[in-house]
Order: C-alpha cells, then structure tokens, then sequence
C-alpha cells in the first residue's frame, strides 16, 4: 500500500500495532497531542521523550521525538508551518501531555489539500460501513 493510498484513500486501515512498535524501540516517549488553542481543533498526535519537551518549552514551538526516523522533529522546521506553543498541560497519570498551540503556518498535516497543508491530521471520518469520507 502505497503513502498516498493510506493518507488520502478511503479505505480504513489502522495500524493497531504502533504502539507495540514504539515501546520496542529505543526512544522512551509519551503521547504528545496538538491541538488548536482557539478552535480547539486536535491537529496532530505524536510522541515527545524528554529532549522533545525541554526543546518545545526553550523555543516555544510544538515539538515532538520522531518514532519512525528516531530523531527529534520541531513542527515546521522543515514546511515552516509551525505550530507556536502557548501553554503544556499534563494529563492526571503523568503519560501523555497537551500542547496548546496556535499554527502559524498554513496547516498542521504534512498531507496537501489543493497543494496546501490541511489545517489538521484528522480530516477524514469514519462512516458505519467502515470506510473513510472527508470531514
């Protein structure tokens, strides 16, 4: 199956076996969860081990542990969509956290829509047959 496919097709193919992927690897990371600080809108998951975070609160940027190139990844370094870090909260057990961001750029996923960035990774919506439709 092709990136394409996966990323812009219809057909639901979850990868349930990531997180046995991750805790396999090398990184110790959390749950790392973007979201839109005036809409709310949750733009992107991810994973942030320690360097992650301390770089995200030194230069104010979403910033996260890349799992598959096993390196760290700043939000836009690369698209210059980046997503300006406004506040970090911490879920109750201490396993995940929240960046609350504001994107300062013109979308958060790396997909294109039209040849620009969607404003968020979650643009599809699961129909009750199993297939995927666009929000």
């Amino acid at each position: 199956m092709s990136d394409q496919e996966l990323e812009e097709g219809q057909a639901l193919r979850l990868d349930f076996k990531k997180l046995r992927k991750i805790a396999s690897g090398q990184a110790d990371v959390i749950p790392a969860v973007a979201q839109d600080a005036v809409t709310g809108e949750v733009l992107i998951l991810g994973y942030a081990n320690e360097l992650a975070l301390q770089t995200a609160l030194r230069e104010k940027k979403a910033t996260f542990w890349s799992t598959s190139r096993n390196e760290l990844w700043i939000k836009g370094l690369t698209s210059g969509d980046f997503l300006e870090l406004l506040e970090v909260r911490v879920n109750c057990e201490q396993n995940s956290i929240l960046y609350k961001v504001r994107p300062a750029g013109q979308g958060a996923c790396h997909t294109k829509e039209h040849g620009k960035a969607r404003s968020g990774c979650y643009y599809r919506r699961l129909k009750a047959d199993g297939t995927l439709e666009k929000a």
